[in-house]
């Protein structure tokens, strides 16, 4: 049976440090950052609905009354990247989480904790689960670490962004539960990944009054194949990036290089296309140690450290056809216009 979540859950995230872990990074603010939040600062529609009544007055005349009622509406909305361009993406219904997080076969005890807050999760999924689905690519700059989660005690902006060596990552999504997550997002993800991270920290029962392997949905940008004006659903992709030079600005789509790389052109496959995507993940670099180690991120050693680029757990190529990693499903429509208007 299809679970369906609220659109915008209330429920926070408190800025707690990881019980039994000292993390020590830079925080900067975006002073004036030019970005709208996706929820609020968009253009209205307005609709003017007329409605007729007739009523009979004791039983001998009718009446005709019209009123007419005008109502605004807030479209939600939030950018992605497809063929190297910046693209508009409109949100027509709330998100689903299918299949059950119980039936992908993780720990019984976690996901039954876990559905106390969330149904989303990351890790398996079924593409197949709702009719009609394309893949949509979600870039997570793990380079980053724990600030991906938008919590400022773990290193992210006040806004919820991801920071990178003092420098702000102002993705198309910030964290869940942020001021500048998207609409239409869950606001916390489960996943066995999340509990091996925790694990690795020496963590064992949860942060943040949160269950174990339960933490905000990380901030991110999107990729998509194709674009089409018609609203249809989504079937959500988590990738890992690890190497910071091809992360791409948020609003020009541009990557710049900003640690050290053994290749040749160090940005080359920056990551507004699939195409680039389908390179990344089969591409090795230095930058990904040069960017990780020095960090200490406990994500890249979770995973054993990263010779690639990126990485999509679960997922062996990228194209239209590709598995899903997640649960989650979207639904929007893409349309070729500037979404920070």
């Amino acid at each position: 049976m299809n679970q369906k979540i609220p659109r915008r859950s209330t429920l926070a995230v408190s800025n707690a440090v990881f019980a039994g872990t000292v993390v020590v990074l830079v925080i900067i603010a975006v002073a004036g950052f030019g970005l709208y939040t996706t929820s609020t600062r968009v253009s209205t529609t307005t609709s003017i609905v007329t409605q007729t009544l007739t009523t009979t007055l004791s039983g001998t005349a009718s009446s005709t009354f019209t009123t007419t009622v005008t109502s605004t509406v807030t479209p939600l909305k939030s950018a992605g990247f497809l063929n190297a361009s910046l693209v508009t993406f409109g949100y027509s219904s709330n998100y689903v989480c299918t299949p059950p997080m119980n039936s992908f076969g993780f720990n019984s005890t976690e996901t039954t904790n876990a559905a106390k807050f969330t149904g989303c999760e990351v890790g398996a999924g079924n593409s197949s689960a709702v009719t009609g689905a394309f893949p949509v690519f979600v870039l997570v700059p793990a380079y980053a670490g724990l600030s991906i989660f938008g919590v400022t005690s773990l290193g992210a902006s006040p806004q919820g962004y991801p920071v990178f060596n003092g420098t702000v990552i102002a993705t198309q999504c910030g964290a869940g539960g942020s001021a500048t997550s998207c609409p239409d997002h869950p606001t916390y993800l489960y996943s066995p990944d999340f509990t091996l991270v925790e694990k690795h920290l020496g963590i064992a029962n949860g942060v943040f009054g949160l269950p174990e392997g339960v933490l905000p949905t990380p901030a991110h940008d999107h990729v998509v194949g194709f674009n089409d004006s018609n609203s249809i659903p989504w079937d959500v992709i988590a990738v890992l990036v690890f190497d910071p030079n091809i992360m791409p600005n948020a609003v020009t789509g541009q990557c710049t290089q900003v640690v050290s790389s053994n290749l040749t052109d160090p940005t080359g496959n920056c990551l507004n296309s699939l195409s680039a995507l389908a390179s990344a993940v089969n591409t090795k670099t230095t930058a990904t140690a040069n960017a990780n180690m020095t960090q200490n991120d406990p994500i890249y050693d979770t995973f054993g450290g990263v010779s690639t680029q990126v990485l999509i757990p679960g997922v062996p190529m990228v194209s239209e056809n590709s598995p899903a990693n997640t649960n989650l499903f979207l639904y929007f429509n893409v349309v070729s216009t500037q979404p920070y208007s």
